[in-house]
């Protein structure tokens, strides 16, 4: 557990269990402690490298915007600082957004990529949930203190102060159009996308995102030998605010992280 000073962040990381490096990316409001009820099933397998973004958690804002592409910067200097000449990258929901900037701008640097809960445009998510996104601000922040998500912070936080105004920036990140369809379809890596089957983002929009990952296009073959590189997981009973701890993520993760991929002929 330490802090590593990059792009002008002091970014908290925390390194568990050994092997090949899997980077986490928790979500909006949240930190390491994300993936806590997953992590010792990750980490027996893998060297987990669980991160804390920018103003969230341990890891104290800087006088900057929020933006995917920066946090995504920020991501790929840390694995540089440790050292790792490329790492797999799994993201939750806004840490997804983080870790597909990462795929797109670093690809050197992922090997393989996970995607729980994200979409590849922000017109992927349901109405309503947009609807809600607009209106995160400091007068919300303020309505969520005493909250689980707020307790942690208080806890954790180097300026437990700061909270109303991490809550204005990603309100304003939130905000903000964008559409990295293009960019996905062109991922050198494989990809796994990760949904509950009642998830904030509409299964149309999960098919068009594995569409773009070269998926549902064909059947695979008996032998599967037309099977896509990137793999879709739909878990049921799940939500988009309870997946990140599911079993069900370990289970369908582990596999994809180890699996051979078939070189194209």
């Amino acid at each position: 557990m330490s802090y590593a000073d990059v792009n002008g962040v002091r970014l908290w990381y925390e390194l568990h269990g050994t092997g090949r490096p899997l980077v986490l990316l928790h979500g909006g409001y949240g930190s390491v402690e994300m993936f806590a009820p997953i992590l010792p099933a990750l980490a027996a397998r893998r060297r987990a490298v669980a991160v804390d973004l920018q103003g969230h958690g341990r890891t104290a804002d800087v006088d900057r915007p929020l933006r995917y592409e920066s946090m995504a910067d920020d991501v790929a200097a840390l694995l540089r600082h440790l050292d790792l000449a490329e790492a797999d990258v799994l993201g939750y929901s806004l840490g997804g957004g983080v870790a597909l900037r990462t795929a797109i701008q670093h690809p050197d640097l992922v090997r393989r990529l996970v995607l729980v809960s994200t979409p590849c445009r922000r017109q992927g998510w349901y109405p309503e949930v947009l609807a809600a996104m607009a209106t995160h601000d400091e007068q919300v922040a303020g309505q969520m203190r005493g909250t689980p998500p707020h307790e942690l912070y208080e806890r954790v936080a180097p300026r437990p102060q700061d909270w109303p105004g991490l809550w204005a920036k990603t309100g304003e990140l939130l905000r903000r159009e964008y559409d990295w369809s293009a960019e996905v379809a062109a991922l050198p890596m494989p990809v796994l996308l990760v949904y509950a089957d009642a998830d904030s983002i509409p299964v149309r929009h999960v098919a068009e995102f594995f569409g773009l990952l070269g998926g549902g296009h064909r059947d695979a073959g008996g032998d599967g030998s037309d099977r896509p590189v990137s793999r879709l997981a739909v878990l049921p009973g799940l939500t988009h605010y309870d997946i990140a701890g599911s079993p069900a993520v370990p289970a369908v993760v582990l596999p994809f992280l180890t699996h051979e991929v078939r070189a194209p002929e």
